[in-house]
């Protein structure tokens, strides 16, 4: 598979594929944040009662799983922002200027506080 792949080529695909089935009229705002938050809990639920050493171990062994639960996560994820006209390139650098703002390097590196925790 080409690594290249852009966010709106994954978009199309998708989108090509739900609308092939007829989906879209199941894929309202409000379903579609469900789903993203279904499929983030069923990769959390993969960790339970696991310690670091554990759920590294557990990911190599089972990258499969891991895998489709990401990618569950994105697929949702690409629908919703597509369906409510989301650009997801701008909005992730957008997330990441103002973080680079929470925490600047010279308080948030090798430190896991919380930005409003810094003095």
């Amino acid at each position: 598979m080409d690594n290249k792949t852009t966010i709106y080529e994954l978009m199309a695909k998708y989108s090509d594929f739900c609308n092939e089935r007829d989906w879209t009229k199941f894929h309202n705002p409000k379903d579609l944040a469900i789903g993203i938050s279904t499929e983030a809990n069923e990769l959390l639920e993969l960790f339970r009662f696991k310690n670091t050493e554990e759920s590294i171990n557990f990911i190599n062994n089972n990258k499969d799983k891991i895998e489709e639960e990401i990618a569950d996560i994105l697929l949702f994820t690409l629908r919703f922002a597509e369906l409510n006209k989301i650009d997801l390139s701008d909005v992730v650098y957008k997330k990441m200027a103002k973080n680079e703002l929470k925490y600047p390097i010279n308080k948030a590196k090798g430190s896991n506080k919380k930005y409003n925790e810094f003095d």
